[in-house]
């Protein structure tokens, strides 16, 4: 595992606030929001690969959204920050903070991973 040290060295603050500090990326600014190209989308910090574009889908949310993970790659935690209680979603890898999934997905799995931009890297097929 990695330090904070370590963390602030690799990653830039942007990245470095979304994956450590759990923080979110404003609606509409990350560069996977309207990308569907074939390929794996990636963990930002480790690598590790969590979801495959044919999940993807434009959700209209302003976040990049997925229909599925890789369920090895991706964990779930209760989050009840900001007076909600959702589910966050984490790199099972790294533990990079990924965003929240939602049980209001449109497509037949009825979930919706809503993913920051910035906790992703995309790797073309």
């Amino acid at each position: 595992m990695k330090t904070d040290k370590d963390w602030k060295e690799q990653l830039s603050p942007k990245v470095y606030h979304v994956l450590r500090e759990k923080g979110t990326e404003r609606a509409f600014t990350g560069k996977y929001d309207n990308h569907f190209e074939k390929g794996v989308y990636a963990c930002a910090g480790c690598g590790s690969e969590l979801f495959e574009s044919a999940s993807k889908f434009n959700s209209h949310c302003g976040w990049p959204a997925f229909d599925a993970a890789n369920e090895s790659k991706v964990r779930e935690e209760k989050d009840i920050s900001h007076g909600m209680i959702r589910v966050e979603i984490l790199c099972s890898n790294c533990g990079g903070h990924l965003g929240h999934v939602f049980t209001d997905g449109p497509t037949k799995t009825g979930v919706r991973y809503c993913v920051n931009s910035l906790s992703l890297d995309f790797k073309k097929s």
